[in-house]
């Protein structure tokens, strides 16, 4: 079933014609004893399909993969002796948080050494707006990633309305439609949501479907940080099920989990309902990381009301606000979290670099008060006033981590955020979410195969995004590579040690350019900006 599907996949089913943003011009023939730019030789080739892996040598010339075969006697400026390695196509990272921190770190080697050769930013409704400025300085700074980009709603309706808690004006429509089709033309992949963010949290279902139509239009996704992951999954899966059939857009689903103790297992009935849908010709997909904790800002914890027109701070110093804020944030964490406050795990506070790592447990038995849900909110409150804080929250079960993973409909995306090694308390996905998956969900859990885990980092991504000439090892396509030891390849990075790269990528290709040579950088930087289907020039 997951080989069928993922040929499916690459044939289109998916209902929106995305079109691919480089010409792909086919296989080159070289003339009689030219010299390929790099030959890749004897490894095992897992091209991406979801078809069963097989030996050949793959021959690149001017950032396009010219031939896969046998290559014996053929001349190379640069040879690679891939015996016992897997060949693979680079992976593509359909969620990622990277867009500043690029220009900060362009060779990006938390991701590089995971194997990724394509990040995909803009999630979770927030977004450079306009796009095209932003796409101009990723191009002239030539990171070592190719990079891409949705635009995001909560950042248009930002523009348009502030953090207002009501519903749009016709006129104020009107004004975001017009800012998410600039967008699109100037490359944007879709529109991406943030519903459990301010301000996209305010937006009623029916603003979401007149922008996604916009974003139809020019022949792009939808893609949903949805509404609750916690104790409104189904009714938020539902939610974003019914956006891609009133706006006739292909719809996919960030990082699908389940939250709260009470909502463990309900990732059948998502599932479920997901499979209900495309039944019936909706087009929906999501992805999934390999963790049991997400990565947000404690704001999350805060009800939704109590952060319009960006007056949180001051709602918190009310004393009579204060307890009404504070009766839904124990909803909250109750849900989430019960009566263990170890669960929620600093990640960054910008008053104090030294909390990060530091649970809200740590937190509490410092400041010798009980371990409680009263004391958790108080003591959330008191961080968000002294200017705030990132978080880790373990808030996910092991089963549905591992069920999401399985489905056909569902590819891998790590969330991650780009970090420099040592800097603060990240989550270890940011530096092992595919060699994770490729070590402990293949090999050792045997929860995929070595060839449908492949194809939930190549060929379905890319399909999805309309990125047609990657995601395969196939003559004609971008030479993006990722070349692994399957019998070691393994994330290293924890949540109380996370500053640790993976282990296991011995080369990375990115536009036929050797970035990871023998796992080491080599500082080549030859990244590529990929437009949306509906990019003019």
């Amino acid at each position: 079933m997951p080989n069928a599907i993922g040929a499916l996949l690459l044939g289109g089913v998916f209902g929106v014609a995305l079109c691919p943003v480089i010409d792909v011009r086919g296989s080159t023939v070289l003339a009689q004893g030219a010299t390929y730019d790099v030959i890749i030789t004897g490894g095992r080739v897992v091209d991406g399909s979801g078809a069963p892996w097989f030996t050949a040598d793959v021959g690149i010339v001017g950032g396009r993969i010219v031939r896969v075969g046998a290559l014996a006697g053929a001349t190379a400026t640069r040879r690679v002796d891939a015996t016992g390695l897997v060949v693979a196509p680079g992976f593509i990272d359909p969620h990622a948080h990277a867009r500043e921190r690029l220009f900060d770190l362009p060779t990006a080697e938390g991701y590089l050494l995971q194997g990724i050769t394509t990040v995909v930013d803009g999630n979770d409704g927030s977004s450079p707006l306009p796009v095209a400025p932003y796409l101009a300085r990723a191009a002239a700074a030539h990171f070592s990633p190719n990079v891409a980009l949705f635009v995001g709603h909560g950042t248009v309706r930002d523009q348009v309305m502030g953090s207002a808690n009501r519903k749009a004006t016709p006129a104020e429509l009107d004004s975001m439609k017009a800012l998410v089709a600039t967008a699109m033309r100037e490359g944007a992949l879709g529109l991406s949501t943030g519903l459990a963010y301010v301000p996209g949290t305010f937006a009623p279902t029916d603003e979401v479907v007149a922008l996604s139509a916009v974003a139809r239009d020019f022949g792009g996704i939808y893609t949903s940080h949805m509404r609750d992951e916690g104790g409104g999954v189904i009714a938020s899966v539902q939610e974003t099920i019914r956006i891609g059939e009133a706006a006739r857009i292909a719809v996919h689903i960030s990082h699908h989990k389940v939250g709260g103790r009470r909502q463990f297992g309900q990732s059948v009935q998502t599932l479920a309902l997901i499979q209900s849908a495309r039944a019936r010709g909706v087009d929906v997909t999501f992805d999934v990381y390999p963790y049991t904790a997400s990565h947000t800002g404690l704001s999350l914890i805060f009800p939704r009301w109590a952060m319009a027109d960006d007056g949180l701070n001051a709602r918190l110093t009310d004393p009579k606000v204060r307890d009404e804020v504070k009766r839904g944030m124990l909803d909250f964490i109750d849900e989430r979290f019960g009566d263990d406050p170890a669960r929620i795990q600093l990640a960054r506070c910008s008053f104090d670099p030294s909390l990060g790592g530091k649970t809200i447990a740590d937190l509490l038995t410092a400041a010798g008060r009980p371990l409680t849900q009263s004391a958790t909110a108080d003591m959330v409150i008191d961080l968000q006033l002294k200017g705030g804080c990132s978080a880790i929250f373990h808030a996910y079960d092991e089963p549905d981590v591992e069920r999401l993973m399985q489905s056909p409909f569902g590819m891998i995306g790590s969330d991650g955020s780009l970090t420099r090694l040592g800097d603060g308390a990240p989550h270890p996905r940011a530096f092992g979410t595919y060699p994770r998956v490729l070590g402990r969900y293949v090999r050792e859990r045997h929860v995929l195969s070595l060839e449908d885990a492949v194809r939930k980092m190549t060929s379905f991504p890319a399909a999805r995004l309309g990125l047609q000439d990657r995601g395969l090892v196939r003559e004609g396509m971008a030479a993006d590579l990722t070349i692994f030891d399957a019998a070691a390849i393994i994330d290293r990075s924890t949540f109380t040690s996370p500053h640790h790269y993976s282990q296991g990528v011995r080369y990375v290709l990115v536009n036929g350019a050797l970035v990871i040579d023998r796992g080491t950088h080599t500082g080549a930087r030859p990244g590529q900006v990929l437009k949306g289907p509906g990019a003019r020039p």
